[in-house]
């Protein structure tokens, strides 16, 4: 393998793992904050490309221009998620945690059969885009367009978290119901309300990722399942409820899964992932960078 070949691949690998990361992301913030897993994550994923494609041929906008408008219906969706289904879930007087898991499973489940009988198992994707079929190549290594716009808002999205995070009120307010949901009440903060702004952050990090594959990847009921597999990994890898750990498993997932479709046949290339997902469990249980 030449230096340039090896060049394109750890740069195809990157640029996949900040997307993955940027999914994986939400789905990090949301058990952290509540110890629960959105299983009907790959459908929030599958959901915010279809907006995309619907506003595109209902509006001719451009993919990019139509972001914004996805991730504020998906911040949306979120909200109204926590508000409709996991409030009621999380006052189970037994089995809680089944009840959570069961709950967002159909969830889960209720969405992509409503997508399948709305859209149809028809594949569809959208054809007109600045940035579709356009590379940039530096050097003889071949960045796609769509994936650098990606892995740019990827980058610019957890630089906000940290923002967000570290420095706003809600982000204090998110850390302090995070380390203990129920003496938050005492310094009147409303843990509900946090609860929902913090699916709702993380559906709309969901809604960024998904606009952005809307312009280079099928989109179809089932799209999501696969993306959501490797974000489980992701954050498994990075550490449960750790999102900058979720950002250094991404970039990891990225590159082993690019390597793997070097050596092996591409559509063996997710052997490399679990591979290392399990290396990882069994040497360091809690994640790269978890505290459990």
């Amino acid at each position: 393998m030449t230096l340039q070949g090896l060049a394109q691949i750890l740069a195809s690998g990157l640029l996949m793992g900040l997307i993955y990361a940027l999914i994986a992301a939400g789905l990090s913030l949301i058990f952290g904050l509540m110890d629960v897993v959105n299983f009907a994550h790959g459908e929030f994923l599958m959901l915010a490309m279809y907006a995309t494609f619907g506003i595109v041929v209902a509006t001719a906008l451009d993919p990019v221009l139509a972001a914004p408008l996805v991730v504020g219906a998906m911040f949306v969706l979120g909200a109204f998620v926590y508000f409709a289904v996991i409030r009621h879930a999380m006052r189970a007087k037994a089995n809680i945690g089944m009840v959570q898991v069961f709950a967002t499973f159909g969830l889960g489940i209720t969405i992509r059969g409503l997508a399948q009988h709305v859209f149809t198992p028809d594949y569809r994707s959208i054809q007109t885009s600045f940035l579709a079929g356009r590379t940039l190549d530096l050097g003889g290594v071949f960045l796609p367009l769509p994936q650098l716009f990606g892995g740019l808002l990827s980058c610019l999205s957890f630089v906000a978290l940290y923002f967000i995070i570290r420095r706003t009120d809600f982000g204090r307010a998110l850390e302090a119901t995070r380390e203990d949901a129920g003496a938050v009440a005492l310094v009147g903060i409303d843990k509900n309300r946090v609860f929902a702004l913090g699916w709702g952050l993380g559906a709309a990090l969901v809604g960024i990722a998904g606009s952005v594959m809307a312009i280079f990847y099928y989109i179809h009921p089932d799209v999501g399942t696969p993306f959501a597999l490797i974000a489980y990994v992701t954050v498994a890898l990075g550490g449960f409820g750790s999102i900058f750990g979720a950002l250094a498993a991404g970039l990891l997932v990225g590159i082993v899964e690019a390597i793997s479709a070097t050596i092996l046949s591409p559509s063996m290339k997710a052997v490399g992932i679990y591979l290392i997902y399990l290396v990882v469990v069994f040497m360091r249980p809690r994640g790269l960078f978890g505290n459990l």
